[in-house]
């Protein structure tokens, strides 16, 4: 399994000894709704999405722009968290779980499949190398963790080639108008010698699984039963190598009776 060239990552809210170009927060923008639970070999799992009291996968979208560090791109990301509307429910009993040591010495492929908490989804990242802005689309996956908890894995291909357990997080309680809120801390990656580390540009990924037991449909996220008027609350708040922190918010729509 390739790594970094340096293979150097700092967990959690560490500052890089680096000049940073400016220390504004980089901007950030949010879009995020309920979807149909993806079933593993294709197809998605019926009666799930944006229906009321039902099982759900949340599609996560957001962008990032800013000009703060080396080379004039964003802020390194060193946490995100995702609160999630009043009423939501995670429900972390019977899901197939995957050991950290195994994503980080082995990759996805020595985890059970059911431990798979998303399929593959994409992050945009960028890195001034050799005096050149070098921009990929690197790919992001959710596992479940063992004790609770979300894991994912990013895979960039080279030139920044970097495969590595990125991000790990749990679950608190938040105040209103949200229930849930996902706190995760964002490891910092190192790309080829001489290169400042690697800025996030975009996330994508649609987190959510479900099992049968018997004719029952076991899912890991349940929406609401209940809607607000003006839609679904969202908010996500992006803490950076630079210490400032950014929010978006966004309003998810009701659905359709």
């Amino acid at each position: 399994m390739r790594r970094a060239s340096t293979c150097l990552a700092l967990l959690g809210l560490a500052v890089l000894g680096l000049p940073a170009v400016a220390s504004a927060a980089p901007t950030v923008t949010l879009v995020a709704k309920a979807v149909p639970i993806p079933k593993p070999g294709g197809g998605t799992f019926p009666g799930t999405g944006n229906i009321l009291g039902a099982g759900t996968a949340i599609e996560f979208k957001a962008t990032i722009k800013g000009t703060e560090s080396t080379g004039g791109v964003p802020s390194q990301v060193t946490g995100v968290t995702v609160y999630s509307p009043a009423g939501t429910k995670v429900n972390q009993a019977g899901f197939v779980t995957c050991p950290p040591a195994t994503l980080e010495n082995i990759g996805p492929s020595g985890c059970p499949k059911k431990s798979q908490a998303s399929p593959i989804g994409s992050a945009g990242v960028v890195d001034p190398i050799g005096g050149e802005l070098v921009k990929e689309t690197a790919t992001v996956q959710a596992f479940f963790a063992p004790g609770g908890g979300l894991q994912f894995y990013a895979n960039a291909a080279s030139p920044i080639s970097a495969q590595l357990l990125v991000a790990t997080g749990n679950y608190s309680q938040a105040s209103a108008p949200y229930g849930l809120k996902f706190t995760s801390s964002v490891k910092i990656v190192e790309s080829v010698p001489g290169a400042p580390p690697v800025s996030t540009e975009s996330i994508n990924l649609e987190v959510g699984a479900a099992f049968k037991k018997g004719k029952k449909t076991v899912s890991y996220f349940t929406v609401p039963k209940k809607c607000p008027k003006g839609g679904f609350p969202l908010k996500t708040e992006i803490t950076f190598a630079t210490g400032e922190t950014s929010t978006a918010e966004y309003k998810a729509p009701c659905p359709k009776k």
